[in-house]
């Protein structure tokens, strides 16, 4: 069984919990996914089988899109609404919460929450939490393409950026600028790449025996695909001349992604990963 299955993560479950149940219902140990989504989140998870786990590496860059709340009044170690409270205040109401969220549009610097798996000098930024242990977190390159308000009464609000976003921060950032302290309330995932939960399955489907697989050309598409030939010298992981503007690419066969290519020098290629 090889591809990519769309799941619908329900909230209380982590993405590793979603993925040992799919080990289970499907009989079969080669399974990952891609962007862990936190156990109160729920939305998009993209589950990788069988041959679909060697392209996990290059799926870092999809973008994202969420629909997330915002609570306002108070801060926490997480920065959300699930973790410890560190702090209260009383709330500055927000007048034109579009016009706030319209200056966070474009490249940003982010400060990431410390309830999360990033590494730093070695260990995970929880892991420093949870010892109250201090250390000092880089701030990471983020772009928010898109911001939209749903609803202004509950501060609902609609997200498009680039992978490795955390929208908690982001909560936290909007509070902070509007006077407040703050931290998100709720969060779906509605989009990795072209995918939306409108293709999305539930574990009871998939235990069903309702729901298909995406090919991992499909997962890969944002990506140039390109053919080639001879293609024994792709088999053979042979550097190859393409025709390219993009540094990295897919070399089709017939309509299977069988490769995935990087600029080495000029308009010469080199084979990063065989994905027969």
């Amino acid at each position: 069984m090889d591809g990519v299955l769309l799941i619908r993560k329900e909230a209380e479950m982590t993405s590793h919990d979603v993925v040992a149940r799919l080990r289970h219902i499907l009989k079969t140990k080669k399974i990952g996914h891609s962007g862990t989504l936190d156990p109160n989140a729920t939305g998009v998870l993209l589950v990788l089988i069988g041959r679909a786990c060697k392209v996990l590496p290059f799926l870092e860059d999809t973008d994202k899109e969420y629909i997330a709340e915002l609570e306002l009044g108070k801060q926490t170690l997480g920065d959300d609404i699930w973790s410890e409270v560190l702090a209260e205040k009383e709330i500055t109401p927000i007048i034109d919460l579009q016009a706030l969220l319209h200056t966070f549009l474009g490249k940003q610097k982010q400060l990431p929450p410390m309830l999360s798996s990033i590494k730093v000098n070695g260990k995970k930024l929880y892991e420093y939490a949870r010892n109250k242990e201090a250390v000092e977190v880089p701030m990471r390159d983020v772009t928010f393409y898109e911001l939209e308000v749903l609803d202004e009464e509950s501060m609902r609000f609609r997200v498009a950026c680039s992978s490795g976003t955390y929208i908690r921060s982001l909560c936290r950032d909007v509070a902070q600028a509007s006077g407040n302290l703050g931290c998100m309330k709720s969060l779906v995932r509605t989009k990795v790449g072209r995918f939306s939960l409108a293709d999305c399955v539930t574990l009871e489907d998939v235990e069903a025996g309702h729901f298909s697989l995406h090919s991992v050309a499909e997962v890969l598409a944002h990506l140039p695909q390109i053919t080639y030939e001879p293609m024994k010298d792709i088999y053979n992981g042979k550097h190859v001349r393409l025709d390219c503007k993009e540094d990295r690419a897919v070399i089709m066969d017939h309509l299977e992604a069988v490769a995935i290519y990087e600029r080495d020098h000029g308009n010469v290629f080199r084979c990063v990963r065989g994905l027969w």
